[in-house]
């Protein structure tokens, strides 16, 4: 029996064991095809989102020998930030902006087809944040799905790259954009949105795979019809336990209407336990950028949250970062395992966010057990206190002083965060986490993009 976890702050410390996939209703056989480690047919791996492999053919040994079989240039030369998925003996590459797929016979190397979208550049790529990338493919039922830039979102046949169906789930021309990495689940296909700096308000969809019709919507703020949250049922950790959230959770924190242009958006990934029926993922930066225009905790924004699969409902929702002031975007992916925390084994979600802080949560109720840096330099908070599950912040780096959002230096980290959105992985053979940190301090803002007037305005 391996020891009690003390915390997954020291990788030595870590003692997981990844939960068992179950088998659930899903037609799209993706957890079938996880099994075999021969096959990487999500995002991360499997609905855990571990990007663990089984295969053992390389090791310490003899990676040293490995030398380049062949290669393969998609011509795009902008940010590659998703990976490949692998299907019986199938690649599919994917590119960034125009968002060309590629089918490649893995055995031969030869491309079986590709697919561009046609999309216009002009209104698109103008409200694109942070380069034109995309997160990832998704797999399911015979299908390839492709979240467009332009926010459609287009399933593909698998065999032959011939569109399917295709959805809009945003507008360019209103700011939205979409980098997120889909996930199928059961029937459906999950996907979120992009353009926090633009005034978007946040949300996940769920679009049917066969007919790319809406089953639901659920934004990131606003009104409890609008979330999805009950107020009697949905929790979240205050006052040292798990406690409904109340009516209206969201429209308390935000002055007026600002809400409305809320950010909160979902560009990352999103990761699913079949036993509790239960999705998991991030929610980004509020907008507008300065906090001197939206006093409050800005909630839902910065959020991690637990939505039933089949509706949309919120089963709990948690706050990292109230009332953000560094563009800490909380959408960083989320883990689960199984693990043992002060002497009782919990099914938690484990998450490494950008503000330096790493949390791990009970998955199925959302209890706070870990909130912990994980990088020592982080000095915008001293700790999360885990009574209220609030971080400490220090006056010195808070970005508003005299009523005014201000350059602050020396804060850390910076905007990029002490791990950016590049995801973890995590060995259920070890049960340590291994992850890239970002070291750099300086000033808190990647620039500066404000929607004081219904213009941007960028400053340094």
């Amino acid at each position: 029996m391996k020891k009690p976890i003390k915390s997954w702050l020291i990788a030595s410390s870590v003692a997981a064991i990844l939960a068992a996939p179950a088998i659930s209703t899903a037609n799209s056989g993706v957890e079938t095809l996880t099994k075999d480690p021969a096959n990487w047919a999500t995002w991360g791996g499997d609905y855990a989102g571990t990007r663990y492999s089984k295969l053992d053919e390389i090791n310490v040994n003899n990676v040293k020998n490995l030398q380049p079989a062949w290669s393969f240039s998609t011509g795009v030369l902008r940010g590659h930030e998703g990976g490949p998925l692998v299907v019986d003996d199938v690649i599919y590459i994917h590119t960034p902006f125009p968002n060309t797929v590629y089918a490649i016979n893995q055995k031969t190397q030869s491309v079986i087809w590709e697919f561009t979208p046609t999309q216009d550049a002009d209104v698109t790529i103008p409200v694109m944040c942070c380069d034109t990338v995309n997160r990832g493919l998704a797999y399911g039922d015979g299908k390839i799905f492709l979240q467009q830039s332009n926010t459609v979102l287009t399933a593909l046949d698998a065999k032959t790259g011939k569109r399917v169906w295709s959805v809009q789930n945003g507008d360019p021309k209103l700011g939205m954009t979409n980098t997120a990495a889909p996930l199928v689940v059961k029937d459906t296909v999950l996907t979120g949105i992009s353009g926090g700096e633009f005034g978007v308000r946040g949300f996940l969809a769920a679009y049917d795979i066969n007919t790319g019709k809406l089953r639901w919507k659920g934004y990131s703020m606003g009104p409890d019809k609008d979330t999805l949250i009950d107020p009697s049922k949905t929790t979240t950790w205050e006052n040292g336990k798990v406690a409904p959230v109340g009516a209206n959770s969201s429209l308390k924190t935000w002055e007026g209407d600002q809400w409305k242009i809320g950010g909160g958006t979902t560009w990352g990934w999103t990761s699913y336990d079949p036993k509790l029926n239960l999705i998991y993922y991030g929610s980004g930066n509020p907008s507008t950028w300065n906090p001197v225009q939206r006093p409050g905790d800005n909630k839902w924004s910065m959020s991690l949250w637990a939505r039933d699969a089949d509706t949309g409902a919120v089963k709990w929702v948690y706050q990292m970062t109230p009332h953000d002031e560094w563009d800490y975007d909380g959408i960083n992916e989320t883990v689960l395992v199984d693990q043992e925390v002060k002497g009782k084994m919990h099914k938690t979600i484990v998450h490494f966010d950008r503000n330096g802080f790493g949390y791990t949560l009970d998955r199925e109720t959302g209890e706070l057990l870990v909130a912990e840096k994980f990088d020592k330099s982080v000095n915008w908070a001293t700790h999360v206190d885990m009574n209220t599950g609030r971080p400490q912040v220090v006056p010195q780096y808070s970005t508003e002083h005299n009523g005014e959002d201000v350059r602050t230096d020396g804060v850390c980290p910076a905007a990029l965060g002490s791990k950016n959105q590049q995801p973890v992985s995590y060995s259920p053979q070890t049960g340590l986490f291994f992850l890239s940190l970002v070291r750099l301090i300086g000033y808190c803002r990647r620039c500066r993009i404000l929607r004081d007037t219904g213009r941007l305005s960028e400053s340094s």
